[in-house]
């Protein structure tokens, strides 16, 4: 099942990338006429270009994730870092089962270094996005590991001790824990982790920050500051976002978007992220992921128990790390099986962008929405021409014909030339 699974998955993967390199490829040599004016032939070829080779690289993680995946699994990679740690910690199962899963974990951050580096340092660098240096990539992975190692050991310690200590109901001990800690992640992630990786200086006073302070007055919005981020220090990508959790929100412009965007597109894109606020879209993806979490959990807790569950997928554990391999394989082995999910939830995404539109068009211009829109697609190389299958299948976001045609197309982009 697992095997049949994983080659259906990758199939899939590899047939939806290959119609969106030749959907991207055919339709380059054409800006789609309501983006005529605004986009010219060389943006759009670019973001065409683009576009192919970032999905040239998801076809080759996608295959070399597939064959890591049956490595740890029905290769017996799994097995022999088992006897491994075994000879290396012979009297503590204990520190095994810990080893164990970050060792896991471990090997697959690095194996999945290769392709962000050639990400960042090929496809970003020969589109002009790139703006780290190697010295920052380097300090930003370490930087990485040792907040998960200082966040998630003491996690792991946890759920490893309720898994062996709390009984039949251990896996409602776990998820409690699990989500007590990402509501924590989520309050100290802006003062805590977030300043580790990039400078916040205030929203300097102006047009900018009137606006922005009248926007959420007139939304009955409430935060803790007003940031500009150093987006540039590693690309040339522009975004806003929100980030932490009650009274400790914050609003984070990147210094990209503030430099290319006029205040009233910026206005009008915050008004379409307060949009997901008030619709409580964050809310119900909180609440959407602690209930597919705990299901989760309740069928980990049935899958331990089941030899086949071990034996299926290559791993014949001692007494001792039983609970570390459940762990480890179920968190291998799920995505494979929740794959054709997918759609779904990008459906869900794509739903509550429409949303946050339609709220921003009530608090501010629709043209100037439109207008910020059709600056970011350019800027940031987004294809306005992807394939309609692969598009329904994986993007969070409308794609841009649909989503400018709901704001109104033609008179809008006319209007935003003039305005």
């Amino acid at each position: 099942m697992f095997a049949f699974a994983l080659l259906a998955s990758v199939a899939t993967k590899l047939w939806l990338a290959t119609r969106q390199i030749r959907h991207v490829a055919a339709h380059r040599d054409a800006v789609p006429e309501s983006f005529a004016s605004h986009i010219d032939l060389a943006a759009h070829r670019r973001a065409a270009a683009y576009t192919i080779a970032r999905t040239q690289l998801s076809i080759v993680e996608s295959v070399f994730g597939a064959l890591v995946l049956l490595g740890f699994t029905l290769f017996g990679g799994l097995q022999a870092l088992l006897g491994a740690l075994e000879t290396l910690a012979p009297s503590s199962a204990f520190l095994r089962s810990m080893a164990f899963v970050a060792a896991v974990f471990a090997i697959s951050a690095l194996l999945e270094l290769p392709f962000a580096w050639v990400r960042q340092f090929r496809i970003e660098q020969r589109f002009g996005f790139n703006r780290m240096t190697p010295r920052l990539f380097v300090a930003d992975a370490l930087k990485a590991a040792a907040v998960a190692i200082v966040l998630g050991a003491p996690l792991l310690a946890l759920v490893l001790w309720l898994m062996r200590s709390s009984g039949g109901w251990w896996w409602l001990w776990v998820w409690a824990s699990w989500a007590a800690f990402n509501v924590a992640v989520l309050v100290l992630y802006p003062t805590v982790i977030a300043p580790l990786f990039n400078r916040f200086e205030p929203l300097p006073d102006g047009e900018l920050r009137s606006r922005v302070e009248a926007l959420l007055a007139r939304c009955g919005f409430a935060t803790k500051g007003l940031f500009v981020m150093d987006g540039s220090r590693r690309s040339a990508h522009g975004n806003a976002y929100f980030t932490g959790l009650g009274r400790a929100k914050r609003i984070v412009f990147f210094d990209t978007l503030v430099s290319r965007l006029e205040a009233p597109e910026i206005e009008a894109v915050l008004a379409h992220e307060l949009g997901h606020y008030v619709k409580r879209h964050v809310q119900k993806r909180i609440a959407s992921m602690f209930a597919a979490s705990l299901a989760g959990l309740w069928l980990l807790g049935w899958l331990s128990r089941q030899a086949w569950f071990y034996e299926g997928l290559g791993v014949s554990p001692g007494v001792g790390e039983l609970d570390a391999a459940a762990l480890v394989l179920f968190l291998l082995a799920m995505p494979v099986f929740a794959f054709p999910l997918q759609p779904l939830f990008a459906a869900l995404s794509r739903r509550h962008e429409f949303e946050a539109d339609a709220f921003a068009t009530r608090h501010a211009r629709a043209q100037d929405l439109v207008a910020a829109l059709v600056k970011l697609y350019k800027d940031n190389a987004s294809t306005l021409t992807p394939d309609p299958v692969h598009s329904a299948f994986y993007d969070s976001h409308p794609p841009a014909s649909q989503r400018i045609g709901r704001l109104g197309a033609g008179p809008l982009l006319a209007t935003s030339a003039s305005a």
